[in-house]
């Protein structure tokens, strides 16, 4: 696309509009005309209600029509007959029946040709009455407050045209006094527009929906005197001891009024008190306010005072205004290169948070976001990021009560004018980053940031971004966006951001260079980027870096977190970082044809063109309940860390401002046995307050007991282990007391091999050897081998059968989101889908020497149709006369071979009896080797059907990592234990762990679901025993598994020991 047309003269001082560049003759509609932005709006101002106030949220007549030339004829309704229905404000009319969702991530859903729109352009009318109270003064001013329209509305009172509003997340004020009519039903018209030419910039990764989704007021100001707006800001001296508060007010003043200033404590003690008189022509007044030792805010102890202001007449008669401020005292700085609040560095420990709501989408009620910022207190989340728009205005009032830093980020973002760059260029996605940026990045800035038309666009979105939550303590950074290339208009956000509030620093991710910002970010750095980035200036940088995003949680995962965590640890330039995302943005939907239900991604509401799965990347579910990466992130975010020295517990606080005296520990010592027939042992515990350990200092906690424990244990094999939890010990506004904030495991027994060899038996089990079938029987057992396919056809333990479908080596999984982003495509490309087996060779044999068995020798060629490559394998099947079976795979792979596998391990499926299973291992969640810090080491049990994890994209799930033995058992206790070794010269066999999963769906089941109500749960039982499982890692955006934590194609041999239980 051309910005400019050939005769235009780009060097002039005023760009051309682009009615000019068309040749257009009638004037654009506002809604497609950058040059308006609004019509008669009220100046952006702080959030703050008076006392007087409707809430017009509830039911409106709506009518919906496909273009706004198709709209009800506002003030003329006689001469039409037009249709109503009812809508629900706030909501989405796409979620009410008109229209449908559609979601993209960074592609436009209209043709990009801005300021244009398409000419299908849905326009929803409401309308209701509204009736001033009775009660209230006839001296006041009237204004209509919408807190967020979506995307840009022109109002309607009593048939008149208030005026115009674009801007989706942000409020718009409308003076109406002189339009509505006392003591009469008034009609109110809002009619709204899907596209607007704000659609350019509001490009954000979620679904487009429309309507009125955030709360509409009526309002009743004072209309002579009054406060229109007001700014405190709080300073500490030099030792952040003392502080000076600032407070400047924007007034309208007709005659000379008093004014009381009054600061309070928790407690409603008065701190200060001063009240002022103030001549009738004053407009902006300051104040000063010295604080002797106030108590600072910080997201770890989250004090608030209350500000008291209040509007008097001359007299002091009466009160003509009251507003109420809770403040925090804290002060954010760039300090020796680091962001700092009250003199001290901080780390974020954040995720970023769009608004959604299952059923609702972005009207979200104020009790959902509670429940959300409750979660993230609770699992030791200190940062969020508002990500890409200012959120619900009240959301600041809870991160200012319950203690969270807010990186508060203007409704700004064209991430779509890099695909109309990108697709003509033909640039494929596989190149490079930093060159696909070189190559398309300039020339989409062209388009708006870039483009001095949209100037005024982008400084409207930083001063309603800046004016409305200027006041919240909780907000320490200002951002100018998102994902919207760079140029001379984010400089020109930046420049007025400093000027009008220099109190905070300004983030913005696309400024590489950080001149228009105050700090360097980044997105999703593979670990030895992100160290470059820590070491660039040695310890002479003025700016931090932050990650705005990282650790994308898409489906199963994040991998890797303890590892940025360490990395984040270990150099100071770097200050944390936010989770890419905190929920999955699914919507519940019905489908009528099948009646299935499920949480709706792209393309599911029949939205073309869409981004698919993409929307579903989230810390939690549609329903917001907590993922396993959730749990994972808790246990890396965690605000202590543990070691053991001797017979002392070495705490370290990780908190930046609070000691540890918060928080109380229980201990206990435990004896975990390697015989599943045997119950895990309580051998010792008891409790402790955890010290006043001060932040980033450590303390010690003497604990004499573990000197002696591990003499305790019984002769029965087994590992003796130290767990230490740390719960409040006090409620906070968080959590109540016993909550758990962190938890700690040793093991204090010396790890020494195990074994795991038979007994010795001196008997044989009974062999029938036929034409196609060995069989092999001991007293209580009947195993069939079928010689055709090399494998274990049938198995029974007094008479129950165990098996549905045999034993045999698998390599792949259901592709998780990150797998399916390269990994998936190239273990597909290999055939680790479609293995085949060729038997070479099987032979039987009685073993006399020892304990006697039979054994079972299995050579087998197992490959992908189409290519050269595949595994030489030797399996040995041994089972003795107690019905113990032996299963040892000595596996080589042959030709041009793939360099890493999924998993690599033994497949079967279980009788339809097994519905227990219980392991010793990690749990009770799933874990992987790149996601398992979270799941302690311990004996757990569940039902087959709780060991899935119901991911609303079904893929692979549920594995259980670092496992020692695993029990599968029916209803009786009746069953077989498993457990693996590795493979030696001489028996006995040394004990190894592995991973396991057990669950009513294949690999192909999952893969072949596109939502859980598409899976069909079998009968039998799918079980996995792997001696190896690959990590997560965080391709779908991001790097992927790290090397620690491939599994490599390489010659291995394994052994798993198969025996019967009751």
């Amino acid at each position: 696309m051309r910005l400019l047309r050939d005769e235009e003269d780009s060097t002039s001082s005023r760009p051309r509009t682009a009615a000019q560049i068309y040749g257009l003759t009638t004037p654009l509609p506002d809604y497609c005309n950058e040059e308006v932005l609004q019509r008669n709006r009220l100046p952006a101002r702080s959030f703050f209600t008076p006392k007087r106030f409707v809430l017009l949220n509830g039911l409106w007549k709506f009518h919906y029509a496909p273009a706004p030339v198709r709209a009800p004829n506002v003030g003329n309704a006689g001469a039409e007959v037009v249709r109503w229905g009812d809508i629900e404000v706030p909501g989405h009319w796409q979620l009410q029946g008109h229209g449908i969702p559609q979601y993209t991530n960074v592609i436009y859903p209209f043709p990009v040709v801005p300021p244009f729109v398409p000419t299908d352009n849905p326009t929803g009318t409401y309308r209701r009455s509204l009736v001033v109270p009775k009660s209230w003064e006839s001296s006041l001013q009237l204004r209509l407050r919408f807190d967020g329209v979506d995307s840009a509305f022109h109002l309607f009172v009593n048939g008149h045209e208030i005026g115009y509003s674009q801007g989706s997340r942000n409020p718009a004020e409308f003076d109406v006094t002189s339009a509505v009519t006392r003591g009469k039903s008034n009609e109110v018209v809002v009619r709204v527009y899907q596209w607007s030419d704000g659609s350019y910039i509001e490009d954000q990764d979620q679904w487009w929906l429309s309507g009125i989704f955030r709360d509409v007021h009526l309002l009743g100001f004072p209309l002579d005197n009054r406060i229109d707006d007001f700014f405190v800001k709080t300073a500490f001296d030099g030792d952040y001891v003392n502080a000076m508060l600032t407070l400047n007010l924007k007034l309208k003043l007709e005659q000379d009024c008093n004014i009381e200033i009054c600061l309070m404590d928790e407690g409603e003690h008065i701190i200060f008190k001063k009240t002022t008189l103030t001549p009738g022509e004053i407009l902006d007044l300051d104040f000063d306010f010295p604080v002797k030792k106030p108590t600072a805010w910080t997201a770890e102890r989250p004090y608030l005072y209350t500000l008291r202001i209040i509007l008097r007449d001359k007299q002091e008669t009466e009160n003509i205004q009251v507003i109420r401020q809770r403040v925090g005292f804290r002060q954010v700085e760039i300090k020796d290169g680091n962001i700092t609040v009250n003199g001290k560095p901080i780390m974020f420990r954040g995720v970023n948070r769009h608004d959604h709501h299952p059923i609702l989408g972005r009207a979200v009620p104020l009790a959902f976001i509670k429940k959300d910022l409750l979660l993230m207190k609770q699992h030791n989340i200190n940062a969020v990021r508002c990500s890409h728009y200012p959120s619900h205005p009240q959301l600041y009032d809870l991160c200012d009560e319950l203690g969270l830093w807010v990186l508060d980020e203007a409704d700004l973002e064209c991430h779509g004018f890099y695909e109309a760059v990108a697709r003509p260029l033909d640039i494929p996605e596989d190149m490079d980053y930093e060159k696909r940026k070189a190559l398309t990045f300039p020339q989409a800035a062209k388009f708006t940031s870039d483009n001095p038309l949209w100037r005024e666009a982008y400084l409207d979105r930083m001063r309603q971004l800046v004016e409305r939550d200027k006041n919240h303590a909780c907000v320490v950074i200002w951002s100018l966006g998102n994902e919207a290339f760079y140029g001379s208009n984010h400089q020109a956000m930046y420049d007025w951001g400093k000027s009008y509030d220099p109190s905070r620093p300004i983030h913005y991710e696309a400024d590489t260079k950080a001149l228009s910002a105050d700090m360097f970010s980044y997105m999703y750095p593979a670990l030895k980027e992100l160290e470059k980035y820590a070491q660039a200036e040695g310890e002479s940088f003025t700016k931090p870096v932050i990650l705005c995003e990282y650790g994308h949680a898409m489906g199963n995962g994040p991998g890797a977190l303890e590892e940025y965590q360490e990395v984040f640890r270990s150099h100071r330039r770097l200050q944390g970082g936010f989770i890419w995302e905190w929920a999955n943005h699914g919507l519940w939907k019905t489908d009528r044809a099948t009646s299935k239900a499920y949480y709706a991604y792209g393309g599911d509401f029949g939205d073309v063109p869409n981004d698919g799965g993409f929307v579903m990347d989230g810390l939690c579910f549609s329903d917001h309940k907590p993922t396993p990466g959730l749990i994972e992130l808790k246990k890396a975010y965690a605000p202590l860390h543990v070691d053991i020295d001797g017979t002392q517990i070495v705490i370290t606080n990780r908190l930046d401002f609070l000691d540890l005296a918060y928080l109380n520990a229980t201990w206990r010592i435990s004896q975990l046995p390697y015989n599943p027939q045997s119950e895990e042992t309580l051998l010792e515990s008891g409790a402790f307050p955890v010290p006043s350990i001060e932040p980033h200092q450590e303390g010690r906690v003497e604990l004499p007991i573990l000197r002696s424990t591990v003499q305790q244990m019984d002769r029965d094999p087994g590992e003796c282990w130290l767990t230490i939890n740390f719960c409040l010990n006090r409620d906070s506004s968080w959590a109540q007391a016993g909550h758990e904030v962190g938890w700690f495991q040793h093991r204090l027994d010396k790890p020494s091999e195990t074994f795991l060899g038979p007994n010795v038996l001196l008997n044989l089990p009974r062999i029938i050897d036929s034409e196609l079938v060995y069989t092999v029987q001991g007293d209580d057992f009947n195993i069939k081998f079928d010689k055709v396919y090399g494998s274990i056809s049938q198995w029974t333990i007094n008479g129950n059968p165990i098996l549905t479908h045999p034993f045999h080596l698998t390599a792949w999984r259901a592709p998780t989101d990150n797998d399916a982003a390269h990994d998936a495509k190239q273990w597909a490309h290999w055939g680790l889908d479609v293995l085949e087996t060729q038997i070479r060779s099987v032979s039987l044999e009685q073993v006399d020497s020892g304990s006697k068995h039979v054994q079972i020798n299995v050579e087998a060629y197992i490959s992908p149709p189409i290519l050269a490559w595949g595994f030489h394998t030797t399996t040995t099947y041994r089972i003795d006369n107690n019905g113990y079976i032996d299963i040892l795979v000595q596996l080589q792979p042959t030709g041009p071979a793939p360099k890493t596998l999924p998993r690599i391990g033994l497949e079967a499926h279980l009788d339809e009896r097994i519905e227990n299973v219980t392991w010793f291992g990690r749990g009770p969640g799933e874990s992987y080797s790149d996601k398992k810090l979270s799941q302690k080491i311990g004996i757990y049990s569940k039902s087959i059907g709780d060991m899935h994890t119901p991911y609303e994209i079904p893929q692979e799930n549920g594995n259980r990592a670092d496992t020692r033995w695993v029990a599968f058992t029916d209803r009786h206790g009746a069953g077989i234990t498993a457990s693996m070794y590795e493979p030696a010269s001489d028996v006995p066999q040394r004990a190894r762990t592995f991973d396991f999963s057990a669950q009513h769906y294949t690999a192909a089941d999952l893969q072949g679901a596109a939502h859980p109500c598409d899976l069909v749960a079998r009968e039998d039982v799918v079980v996995r025993f792997d001696a190896e499982h690959a990590g997560l890692g965080t391709a779908a955006c991001g790097p992927g598994i790290l090397d620690a934590f491939v599994v490599e194609c390489r010659e291995r041999r394994f052994g798993l020991l198969l025996r019967p239980c009751s």
